[in-house]
């Protein structure tokens, strides 16, 4: 079953009301099509990408329900989209970029002789293959390209209202270029502004401003990066979204905050300034998500409600300060509950994901095949440790409250949040933890935190891994026993699934035979627990990194992990 729901109509173009009316879920991907982590669209055109890193694309006008991969692609892992162009960047080890669109403002990153080319398919990008580009970013008739190991900035495109942050350039399009240093994160999309933010943690602004979509106190375009002033410590931004004359800033606490056109800001006139959402600014709503499209946002609350602004019904300026409230209901086929990033499309068109973690992925499995479970609430096959340790309580004082006192379908989303770290009933799960002495649960009781308790914690483990420490100064390699726990090896590793399942007596330690290091498998056990992996500056992570090419296939993870990309991650810290 596909992880994407669509809203609206793929051919708005024809039609438009002011309403949209349906929630179901996309039926045409092909079958080796599992998952979409990602969708952008523009003029027309939509482009998805896989889990499996394909890239297809297709039209709302002549949505083709065979939806074929375009061909002859690396694995892809991000994509983008401004006016009229794409960008992806590849899943490889030194990732390379691809572009296509419109390209008569050389946005493309060819430097071409016409002003109305149009590259129809994905074309490699020859001057960056020389540069390790981290991050790719649409924005208008812009593109930017950023390397965050030496945190330097390329890009192209329109450089008129300062849309590349550059005042010395004097032509109207310029070819790609190193832009801007010090660069740690760049923020775009459907809009002729964009935002950095800077190894110095500040966040900054720049390009075109006719409503004060910059935040800079003012109408005025800008033509370098200039500092943002902010209510609150960017650390606490959780995303940002920027679209035509209006920018947006999601906090950590599900906050919302506005700057620019009154048809989006909700506010009744232009801000020039990031204020707090007004619909939301006085009552305790938190919203998980915001897109942009082009004159168009969307929220997508915690309590399961889409709320869309903007332009809904052609050029009809009565319609442009419309908020349209839905709440799912048993009328769906399924409902938002596990839900969480919303994607703007054009023409009324939204997409709904369902994101998870791996580590929420493989519990979530466990949870509903009930494999070795210790014991049961309701009826329904449990892990007491896990248990206790994100309520935090003895399990019998647990079980007894919640058999006494709740309904099982609010024990079931309680077990939900427990195992997935997801809250498909805000208010009725909130009540619960709060019950136990638990309050902001999605802020200060993470998945990943809690299981940190568990690490190689002895008194809590049920299982000894054995591993061979070879010391260079030992005559004789040693082995080390790693306390762990049988129902994280057997939710997150197919071999240990497979054993425990399969031989009868109670195991209670086995011989590791991978001929893997005992920092590598300790880095491996770390994962399995947190998602994360902890390498330091004393870690050889030259040699780390072999092991780690095969170690996917031997405890057969998840095959979806993508270990490399992991281990890239971390070994940056």
């Amino acid at each position: 079953m596909s992880n994407i729901k669509s809203i609206g109509d793929l051919n708005a173009k024809t039609k438009q009301t002011d309403k949209f009316e349906t929630l179901d879920p996309i039926k045409t991907f092909p079958e080796e099509v599992t998952k979409i982590v990602d969708v952008v669209d523009t003029d027309g055109e939509i482009v998805f990408l896989s889990t499996e890193g394909k890239l297809y694309q297709t039209t709302k006008k002549n949505y083709d329900e065979k939806l074929q991969a375009i061909e002859n692609l690396p694995p892809m892992k991000s994509i983008s989209t401004g006016y009229f162009h794409f960008l992806a960047l590849s899943n490889e080890e030194k990732p390379r970029v691809y572009s296509w669109g419109d390209n008569s403002k050389k946005q493309l990153g060819f430097d071409t002789n016409t002003t109305d080319d149009y590259f129809q398919k994905p074309t490699l990008i020859e001057p960056l293959k020389k540069e390790n580009i981290d991050q790719i970013c649409c924005c208008g008739y812009c593109s930017f390209f950023l390397n965050k190991t030496t945190n330097i900035l390329f890009g192209c495109g329109e450089t008129t209202h300062g849309k590349l942050g550059k005042p010395e350039i004097t032509e109207d399009y310029a070819n790609l270029q190193k832009l801007h240093e010090n660069v740690a994160n760049v923020f775009g999309g459907q809009s002729d502004h964009t935002f950095i933010i800077k190894t110095d943690g500040k966040l900054y602004s720049f390009g075109l401003s006719k409503n004060g979509e910059l935040g800079l106190g003012h109408k005025n375009d800008t033509f370098k990066p200039t500092q943002i002033k902010l209510e609150f410590p960017v650390e606490d931004i959780s995303k940002i979204r920027l679209t035509y004359q209006f920018s947006s800033i999601l906090t950590n606490d599900g906050k919302l905050y506005v700057t620019g056109s009154n048809q989006l800001t909700g506010f009744g006139s232009d801000l020039t300034e990031f204020k707090q959402y007004p619909q939301f600014q006085n009552n305790n709503t938190i919203i998980k998500d915001i897109d942009c499209g082009y004159d168009l946002f969307a929220i997508l609350t915690q309590d399961n409600e889409i709320w869309f602004q903007g332009k809904f019904n052609g050029n009809n300026p009565d319609a442009l300060s419309v908020i349209i409230k839905i709440q799912t209901g048993n009328n769906l086929n399924n409902d938002l509950s596990s839900y969480n990033q919303i994607k703007c499309c054009d023409e009324k068109l939204m997409f709904f994901f369902e994101s998870k973690s791996y580590l929420s992925q493989d519990l979530e499995k466990l949870l509903k095949n009930g494999c070795l479970s210790d014991c049961n609430i309701q009826n329904i096959p449990v892990h007491k440790i896990l248990i206790e340790t994100r309520i935090g309580k003895s399990f019998d004082l647990i079980k007894k409250y919640l058999e006494s006192n709740c309904k099982l379908n609010e024990i079931q989303d309680l077990l939900k949040w427990i195992y997935c770290d997801q809250m498909i009933n805000f208010k009725t799960t909130n009540e619960i933890l709060n019950h136990f002495g638990i309050q902001n649960a999605q802020k200060t009781k993470l998945l990943t935190n809690d299981l940190k308790q568990l690490l190689f914690d002895e008194q809590t483990s049920d299982f000894k891994l054995v591993v061979k420490n070879e010391e260079e100064d030992e005559e004789e390699d040693e082995e080390e026993e790693l306390y762990i726990h049988k129902f994280i090896l057997a939710a997150r590793s197919g071999l240990f699934l497979n054993m425990f399942q399969n031989i009868e007596e109670n195991l209670q330690k086995v011989k590791d035979y991978s001929g893997k290091s005992l920092e590598t498998i300790e880095l491996l056990i770390s994962f399995l627990y947190t998602d994360e992996l902890p390498i330091t500056a004393d870690t050889d992570q030259e040699f780390i990194k072999e092991e780690f090419e095969d170690i996917v296939e031997y405890y057969q993870l998840n095959p979806r992990i993508p270990m490399m990309d992991i281990f890239e991650k971390y070994s940056k810290i």
